[in-house]
């Protein structure tokens, strides 16, 4: 019986710990030739959004919208790919706990 609430403690303590690594993971996408430029979290948060002011047309803001769009929407697939990448090791465990 101990054995198994150890391994509990310890499928729980690698998760906490893969979580903190996404955290830390940058996924970077660029849409419009570079125009727009997003990076996002493993924890699916947008870290930050750069324009480049070069590729913008003041008379044509909706490009500029859909490049932003297209990036972030872009930008939160990739992360959720490899969010579920690194969780999927340690999901397996999980059932065994009742979470």
């Amino acid at each position: 019986m101990r054995t198994m609430a150890f391994n509990q403690v310890k499928m729980l303590n690698d998760l906490r710990k893969a979580q903190k690594d996404l955290a830390k993971e940058i996924i970077e996408v660029e849409a419009g030739d570079g125009a727009v430029v997003v990076q996002i979290t493993g924890e699916l948060k947008v870290k930050s959004v750069k324009i480049d002011p070069a590729y913008v047309d003041l008379d044509d803001i909706s490009e500029l919208e859909h490049w932003i769009e297209i990036a972030i929407r872009d930008g939160m697939a990739k992360a959720q790919e490899v969010a579920a990448e690194r969780m999927k090791p340690l999901m397996g465990g999980l059932g065994n706990l009742g979470l």
